[in-house]
């Protein structure tokens, strides 16, 4: 990554606020192969820097909104949980070297991020992460259902135990009932590679301001880690609390308000150049 930064140019914005217009157009010559279509933007708004007053323009607090909230649900959809035990998962289904689990998830992450990349500017961002929430709904209902079917008895344990069988059931019909959970794992993977795996990162570097963009970029960054760190550390507690399957319904609930914001509150930037979707925001 240092050796191909090395070769990567300022962004043309960037130049052009160092009176650097030449290099600006050879930097999206670089970028984009062409200048057609070039609409220079207004330089001096981003000299302005960012101030708790601006919050009160729409053209900053919803953008601000969107990106908080997109980073939120991203980490509420239950990510982390299905790759933490996904290995756990393809044990139960009799794979003769589970740690495959890990090559497999990877491979279908890698191909499906690959497929949004290609559609993504022919498709758009709001119809790839609506899909992507319905994929996740489906995925992790099913991924309960199977924590349900297979949930032990009434234990004192304080341990859960996520893949427990129950104990009346044949062999056979637990390993039926693991490549549910395999099946709902492969079905998420792939649901949040094309939408909401890297969809919420690109809408971050479009919709906001260029006056605010490194504050709240910042601001949405911290939003996920901090997101991430507080479901991988709390989830084994909510399944104790839910159990199992009452956890990965909570996710499939999240998914469903994901699917809701989307269609009510994202807009469509594909094709839009920021002063457009600026004016969006602002009502213009």
């Amino acid at each position: 990554m240092l050796l191909l930064m090395c070769c990567m140019p300022e962004t043309p914005r960037f130049l052009l606020t160092q009176h650097k217009r030449q290099e600006a157009m050879a930097a999206m010559q670089f970028l984009w192969g062409s200048e057609q279509g070039w609409e220079e933007p207004p330089v001096g708004a981003e000299h302005q820097g960012f101030h708790l007053a601006q919050l009160r323009h729409p053209g900053v607090y919803k953008p601000f909104i969107i990106g908080i909230s997109l980073m939120a649900f991203q980490q509420l959809s239950g990510i982390n949980a299905v790759m933490f035990y996904a290995e756990t998962i393809f044990e139960e289904a009799k794979f003769k070297d589970s740690s495959l689990a890990s090559v497999i998830v990877g491979i279908i992450q890698v191909l499906f991020t690959a497929v949004a990349a290609l559609v993504m500017d022919r498709a758009g961002r709001r119809l790839l992460l609506a899909l992507s929430g319905v994929v996740m709904v489906f995925s992790t209902s099913a991924f309960g259902a199977y924590f349900k079917l297979t949930q032990g008895g009434p234990s004192n344990s304080s341990h859960v135990d996520l893949l427990a069988p129950v104990s009346m059931e044949p062999a056979s019909g637990s390993v039926g009932l693991a490549w549910l959970a395999v099946g709902s794992m492969c079905l998420f993977i792939a649901g949040f590679a094309v939408g909401w795996g890297p969809i919420p990162w690109l809408l971050m570097s479009e919709i906001f301001p260029l006056h605010v963009k490194g504050v709240a970029t910042g601001v949405c960054v911290l939003t996920n880690w901090f997101m991430a760190f507080l479901v991988t550390k709390e989830f084994s507690s909510l399944m104790e609390v839910l159990r199992p399957y009452g956890a990965f319904w909570l996710a499939a609930a999240f998914c469903i308000f994901s699917v809701l914001f989307t269609l009510a509150c994202v807009p469509e930037t594909k094709g839009k150049t920021l002063e457009q979707i600026t004016a969006h925001f602002e009502g213009r």
